[in-house]
């Protein structure tokens, strides 16, 4: 497929995007896998941006299947259960390319653990090339390394392809002081700096990641990715989530 021309890009605040998608919100009321619905939807949502003209790379988390530091890898080595978390991320991706490529949306999964028959290894000037011909980019493995997690993989993916933002997809609408969840009374942050979600050691993403956006001055919007048109509102510039700046 062509790129698209330049024009296309209306009503967008960002033409380049990375999209962290939660592995957990992926299996939807289920407690493990991969809800058909939840992943129709996402789906749906990234087909409309794209074709505002967004250029999109994605980073999936694998917690539907497993994460390394989960309840179920007590007692692992921590390496070997970092591998599966990252191996499950390559399943998530595969299963999102196929919903994308069926709503006729060209997709690319790049792997940072070689795995040829299924996936593209990483290399950065590909991954630009990709995005330059209209094709959405799926960063899978995380960064191919034990001991980082996928938002650091997303932090990490979005300072080299260029990324204007990086969009966290999660089960709450934004940042909150407390876990919304467990506490109804739970403060909502409109807006915050990377130092306050460092200082008041935030659970937005792990340290690693915030620091790097810190560094490259990479803004994070947090939203919730359970309602469909959440990123197009992202993207457009409505009002939605929390947003992390400098």
């Amino acid at each position: 497929m062509a790129k698209k021309d330049a024009g296309t890009t209306r009503g967008l605040i960002y033409k380049r995007i990375l999209l962290k998608l939660s592995g957990e919100v992926l299996s939807g009321s289920r407690e493990y896998g991969i809800s058909y619905d939840v992943m129709c939807s996402i789906a749906q949502d990234i087909r409309c941006i794209y074709d505002l003209g967004c250029e999109i790379g994605i980073v999936i988390g694998g917690g539907n299947i497993f994460r390394g530091v989960s309840e179920n890898a007590q007692g692992m080595d921590r390496v070997s259960a970092d591998y599966m978390g990252m191996l499950a991320t390559v399943i998530n991706s595969l299963a999102l390319q196929d919903y994308l490529e069926k709503r006729g949306v060209p997709t690319r999964v790049l792997s940072a653990i070689e795995m040829r028959q299924v996936a593209e290894p990483f290399i950065r000037r590909r991954a630009t090339r990709h995005l330059e011909k209209g094709r959405v980019v799926i960063f899978a493995a995380g960064t191919g390394n034990p001991f980082f997690s996928s938002d650091t993989a997303a932090a990490l993916r979005a300072t080299e392809i260029n990324a204007e933002v990086i969009l966290k997809g999660t089960k709450v609408d934004g940042v909150y002081d407390q876990d919304p969840l467990r506490n109804p009374k739970a403060k909502k942050f409109d807006s915050i700096s990377y130092r306050e979600v460092l200082a008041k050691n935030l659970k937005v993403m792990d340290l690693t990641a915030i620091t790097l956006c810190l560094d490259n001055n990479l803004p994070i919007i947090v939203f919730n990715l359970t309602k469909p048109g959440n990123i197009g509102k992202a993207v457009t510039g409505e009002k939605i989530g929390t947003h992390i700046r400098g």
